[in-house]
């Protein structure tokens, strides 16, 4: 393997060692629990894991009494484990986000192992503190969502891969079982990435070799079972819905998006990896640009590039893009960014220091200034504007969440002064600031982020207005995140498709735009909506002599 310049202060002693591993724990357990699941992709995730919960069903998604083919179940399984097994001390949606923690634990440990297999001791604590301080990965690390078992998924692969040099039997357990957990998270696109790097792979000498072929193959046959347990008792179940999930949702939408989809987001993840990779991105520029003359040789670099260059394309011609498709890249471009660390310049390195410390200092300023201004109500212009984005929020001081707070800042201003000099320096102290913000969102401004996020308070309203006796409700404009709360908090079933039979009809449109239905046959018996969402607004209408 390529050699790396070491240096003396960047061995871990047993102390910075507990000290990365607490600072891990932390990141990953704060704001676990303590808030209703937010909107957009949290709300429809526990509609699934809900409806596994009520039901029993444990083979089929469904979400408000609609069928949900579009992501295998592995993820809510394990949500719905998680719920059930906390259900006696914490409410069932804050139980279920406890399977991003435990997801996002097995990333961190598989990209530190990938970390410490490619490039050395060094570099598995290394990974593993440049990952947590991603600032695309801060919110969504922490929310219930699938993508996060998929990232743990690729994680595992490529560590399978680094692996397959030195064990690859164990290699090609891990490798498969990384695919499998891929798979069965987020459908085809980790079988994608597994075929396609594994084939780029092989244009490389160093790759064609007999332990990376028997590597392969026992990844397929340790995937095998992921990749056909469901799909086929899914198909016992009903043709009709496995031919929904494998063709409309996944192969055959790729397949219509290549013949004639909008590719005009295309360079997306090009205009967002630079901020949201921080400051994995440009570590990973400099590291590739300091070993560019030796990227022949080294196989690292291959498997890296050619990881993040397969993700990279494949993610950007997929039919769907999102910030939340991009989490995977994170990953080889925060292993590459480890060896910069070995390689930075100490003037390049106290510049990011010192750029860390001065932007979480004074965002860290700007959360306790505005938290503070909307406790005493200040007359400032930031907390009017932060009022009227929610009218009607009344803050209250929570001694708990306050002191906590107070000792978080302080704790972090203290490890700033002391933190020892070194090349590390600088991601320790970024990754630091990164959970120091995180912290003082979830105990100081969570109440506020809650009440722009939830729709406990909307759904109870709605609840209050409903007839005794009604037969059902349908909603064709309904989103999936919004049905799925009003199943969990007013058990208020809304019907994807119209029906004929159904006596209540709820619509959704904006605040400036109201809706009305024919009131010869319908009347308006609720209308509301979220405080201060001016984007959404509903209307529930009753039809005439019911």
């Amino acid at each position: 393997m390529f050699p790396y310049p070491y240096q003396k202060d960047q061995l871990i002693t047993p102390t910075k060692a507990l000290f990365m591993g607490m600072l891990c724990a932390v990141w990953l357990l704060t704001g676990l629990i303590g808030h209703d699941p937010w909107k957009p992709d949290e709300a429809y995730s526990f509609g699934l894991v809900y409806h596994i919960l009520q039901s029993g069903d444990w083979l089929v998604p469904t979400l408000a009494g609609d069928v949900f083919l579009e992501k295998p179940p592995l993820f809510y399984w394990t949500a719905a484990i998680f719920a059930k097994l906390c259900a006696t001390f914490l409410p069932l949606h804050d139980g279920a986000r406890l399977a991003s923690g435990f997801y996002m634990t097995l990333t961190l440990l598989f990209t530190g192992a990938a970390g410490r297999e490619l490039f050395g001791k060094s570099a598995g604590w290394a990974a593993a503190i440049i990952l947590i301080g991603s600032l695309g990965l801060l919110v969504r690390a922490h929310l219930l969502v699938t993508d996060l078992a998929l990232i743990t998924g690729c994680a595992m692969m490529i560590y399978g891969y680094a692996l397959s040099t030195r064990r690859n039997l164990l290699a090609g357990l891990i490798l498969g079982t990384g695919v499998g957990i891929g798979f069965m998270s987020k459908g085809f696109i980790e079988p994608v990435f597994f075929v396609f790097i594994s084939a780029a792979l092989l244009f490389f000498p160093a790759w064609r070799t007999r332990p990376f072929y028997i590597t392969l193959g026992i990844a397929l046959l340790s995937a095998l079972p992921w990749l056909t347990i469901w799909p086929t008792l899914l198909y016992l179940r009903s043709p009709q819905l496995f031919a929904e999930w494998a063709w409309q949702l996944n192969i055959g939408r790729w397949v219509t998006h290549a013949r004639g989809g909008d590719y005009s987001e295309t360079f997306y993840y090009l205009t967002l990896l630079p901020w949201f990779a921080w400051p994995a991105f440009p570590l990973a520029v400099w590291a590739i640009w300091e070993a560019r003359k030796k990227l022949a040789q080294a196989i690292e670099f291959q498997l890296l590039l050619v990881t993040f260059g397969v993700m990279l394309v494949a993610l950007s011609l997929a039919p769907k893009i999102n910030d939340l498709s991009a989490l995977p890249m994170l990953l080889p471009l925060t292993l590459l960014a480890t060896t910069a660390l070995f390689t930075l310049r100490r003037g390049a390195a106290n510049a990011l220091d010192w750029f860390s410390i001065m932007t979480f200092a004074l965002l860290a300023i700007l959360l306790w200034w505005g938290w503070t201004g909307l406790l005493v109500d200040s007359p400032a212009y930031i907390t009017q504007q932060l009022k009227n984005y929610r009218p009607g929020f009344q803050p209250i001081l929570q001694a708990n969440q306050f002191w906590i707070a107070v000792f978080v800042t302080v704790l972090w201003m203290v490890l700033v002064w002391r933190v020892g000099r070194s090349i590390r320096r600088s991601v320790v102290n970024w990754a630091a600031g990164a959970t120091l913000l995180w912290i003082l969102a979830v105990t100081l401004w969570m109440p506020w982020l809650d009440s722009s996020k939830s729709y406990r308070v909307m759904v109870a309203s709605m609840k209050k207005t409903l007839p005794a006796n009604y037969n059902c409700v349908s909603g064709g404009q309904i989103g999936e995140a919004q049905r799925a709360m009003l199943q969990y908090f007013g058990d208020i079933t809304v019907r994807e498709q119209p029906r004929p039979e159904c006596d209540l009809v709820l619509v959704q449109g904006t605040g400036t735009t109201p809706h009305s239905e024919d009131p010869k046959l319908w009347n308006t018996i609720w209308e509301g909506g979220r405080p201060g969402d001016k984007g959404e607004h509903y209307w529930l209408y009753q039809r005439v002599g019911k």
